[in-house]
């Protein structure tokens, strides 16, 4: 029997996303999912929107057929 994975270039928010502290965030997402590790990603709030900034996901982690991971706002986009 297989486990279905998702490889994710960008994390996409959809609004989900928890401030813990500061610029560092918590998301579940469904599924399981792997994405790059401490390495500037784009962060958007849906899949075909303009970038909101870039994350460092600096934890990640699989339970239960959910991913919960853990990343730091390194840079915001300019409304203005």
């Amino acid at each position: 029997m297989g486990m279905g994975l998702e490889l994710n270039t960008m994390i996409v928010t959809k609004g989900k996303e928890a401030r813990k502290e500061d610029n560092l965030f918590e998301l579940l997402k469904d599924g399981y999912r792997l994405y790059p590790m401490h390495i500037p990603i784009e962060v958007r709030k849906t899949k075909h929107s303009d970038p909101s900034g870039y994350g460092s996901i600096e934890k990640m982690e699989w339970t239960d057929e959910k991913t919960k991971i853990m990343y730091r706002l390194i840079s915001l986009n300019s409304t203005n």
